[in-house]
């Protein structure tokens, strides 16, 4: 069995935790995290266009790669601190909602927190990146939040009902 386990900043604790609680003893886990391509890309295109393509060594959009993969590995290094069993840990490229659907492929479970607004139940708590994991995950999901979740009454109301016809 193998669990993949998408290590974001700010609630890779709660996903740990998840694992934790989740995975079997025998079970292989993936800890992944994704880096966003688009931000080096954007650096880098604002640059070359306000200072020419000259001079790659100032270009920050090759820092920015270099500050996201050393970011990256402290933060997967945290996560199996805290786990504190064997697992492997993967570092991707590109579109982050993409990638952890990919990196699904052959999981017996996929587990991430909450990407929305965290303040209140309902669909909201899941942002842009979650959501498409969830609709395309080729794999059972686990949805954690990552804090404690929000009291009941933030429950959105229930629709209004159309009028009933006879």
């Amino acid at each position: 069995m193998t669990v993949v386990a998408w290590i974001v900043e700010g609630s890779w604790p709660a996903v740990i935790d998840a694992v934790r609680t989740h995975a079997l003893a025998e079970t292989e886990i993936v800890l992944l995290h994704v880096a966003d391509a688009a931000v080096p890309e954007v650096a880098h295109g604002a640059y070359a266009g306000l200072l020419g393509r000259g001079h790659r060594e100032r270009d920050p959009g090759t820092s920015l790669e270099h500050l996201s993969s050393a970011s990256a590995a402290g933060l997967l290094d945290a996560a199996a601190e805290r786990l504190a069993r064997p697992c492997t840990r993967q570092q991707r490229l590109g579109r982050p909602e993409r990638e952890v659907v990919a990196a699904g492929e052959g999981a017996e479970l996929l587990i991430l927190a909450r990407d929305g607004d965290q303040t209140r139940l309902g669909p909201r708590s899941i942002g842009h990146h979650g959501r498409f994991i969830i609709d395309h995950a080729p794999c059972p999901v686990l949805l954690v939040w990552a804090a404690h979740p929000p009291a009941i009454d933030t429950l959105p109301p229930a629709p209004p009902h159309p009028p009933h016809r006879p």
